[in-house]
């Protein structure tokens, strides 16, 4: 009877452990110092950040694209970070709590929106606060490249 009660008090703190790794990327919206709101996530795995500003091929801000990131880091990429975020309507976008070392850097941001894809490249490593410009093309052009 000990052991079962010892096993029924430990249970939560399982739990907890295996879902609060799992709910650290967090979703928000944050003011620029203009007053503007952007669209924004935090892995909480390291300092970095990555600000992105998405158009499209006319060179208008897409709104609602989404932005994907697969992050493999830590000693031999055994911590995995996928995050994902909308852009709002100035066509922004930012990553924070980026690891400042990565598994094969660079990493890449794809960003897709109707049918328009494009990548942008971040290494954060070498650049550990970055803005960077993500141009959406059809298919064929961003394969062509």
């Amino acid at each position: 009877m000990k052991t079962s009660g010892a096993v029924a008090r430990r249970l939560p703190l399982a739990f907890m452990l295996l879902i609060v790794p799992a709910m650290r990327a967090q979703s928000a919206s944050t003011s620029t110092a203009s007053g503007q709101k952007f669209s924004q996530i935090d892995g909480g795995a390291g300092p970095c950040s990555l600000e992105l500003t998405v158009t499209t091929p006319d060179g208008k801000p897409a709104y609602a694209a989404s932005v994907k990131v697969h992050i493999p880091y830590g000693f031999g990429g055994f911590h995995k970070l996928d995050l994902e975020v909308g852009t709002d309507q100035q066509g922004k976008a930012k990553f924070t709590g980026l690891p400042s070392r990565v598994r094969r850097p660079p990493l890449e941001f794809d960003a897709t929106l109707n049918g328009l894809s494009g990548t942008a490249a971040y290494d954060p490593g070498s650049e550990c606060q970055a803005k960077h410009d993500l141009v959406l093309a059809t298919p064929a052009a961003t394969a062509s490249r």
